[in-house]
């Protein structure tokens, strides 16, 4: 299986750098497992590493039923946050470095302590006494024109492609958490100053902390753990929105401060 997960992540590779639109990985490259679909992802990300850095934080998409339902699974599927696409809220990006470059709307949780595989199964109660800082986030992701329609015959190669993952902007670190229910926070995203969509932090998994402990309980599965000074953004509260050269995304939260993104 790893020289499969290392051919296909080669292939993905091929793909990305030659911008072709998303499809299904050849037949005898496609993950048939979901750990094989890992496998593949662990292998991408360790090629991109070298030109993008190690990694920063996780994602967690199809945070919600309906989109577990809109491609076809019953799980959510995590991807990997590369150093290098970590951003700071003022940022700017060029739309030209991305074929379809869409944005989702998130809490991000900063973890102040090592979550280490032999500690799991972890709980949201476990994993709050780990938060030191939560912040607002704009994930950016590039879906590469995909025909979401064909992703539900194939929904294991999205996990395969590192849930499409390109990055994330975050506000500032909002240490003074505490007082803050974070299932009620509402989250209010605008788009060149008009208001586009509305959420609040029980939209994706019932809680950001339930999100976290998903992550962490998926990397314990793997034999590692979240670490001290990484994060995980857990899912948006917001519709996707596709963005274009000239779009300014602006996203706040109740009581945590906003992010912008300026797409050049």
């Amino acid at each position: 299986m790893k020289t499969k997960a290392a051919e296909a992540a080669r292939w993905l590779l091929a793909e990305h750098e030659a911008r072709r639109r998303f499809g299904p990985l050849p037949g005898a490259l496609s993950p048939r497992t979901t750990d094989e679909a890992y496998a593949v992802q662990d292998a991408f990300v360790a090629l991109r590493a070298h030109r993008l850095g190690g990694i920063s934080g996780y994602k967690i998409a199809l945070s919600t039923p309906v989109m577990q339902q809109f491609v076809g699974v019953d799980t959510p599927q995590a991807g990997v946050i590369l150093e290098s696409r970590v951003l700071r809220s003022p940022a700017r990006v060029r739309s030209a470095d991305y074929v379809n470059l869409i944005v989702e709307f998130e809490i991000a949780v900063l973890a102040a302590e090592d979550l280490p595989a032999a500690d799991a199964p972890f709980t949201r109660e476990r994993v709050m006494q780990a938060v030191g800082a939560i912040m607002p986030a704009l994930e950016l992701a590039d879906d590469r024109n995909a025909d979401y329609a064909s992703l539900r015959a194939n929904p294991l190669d999205l996990i395969a492609d590192n849930a499409w993952n390109e990055g994330v902007v975050l506000g500032q670190p909002v240490t003074d958490w505490r007082g803050i229910d974070l299932a009620a926070v509402r989250g209010a995203a605008d788009l060149n100053g008009r208001r586009v969509g509305e959420g609040r932090g029980a939209d994706a998994l019932g809680h950001p902390f339930e999100a976290m402990a998903w992550i962490c309980n998926h990397l314990a599965g793997l034999g590692r753990g979240l670490l001290r000074g990484e994060f995980v953004i857990t899912g948006s509260l917001i519709a996707t929105k596709t963005v274009k050269a000239g779009d300014r995304v602006e996203f706040a939260l109740e009581g945590l401060g906003g992010v912008e993104l300026s797409v050049e």
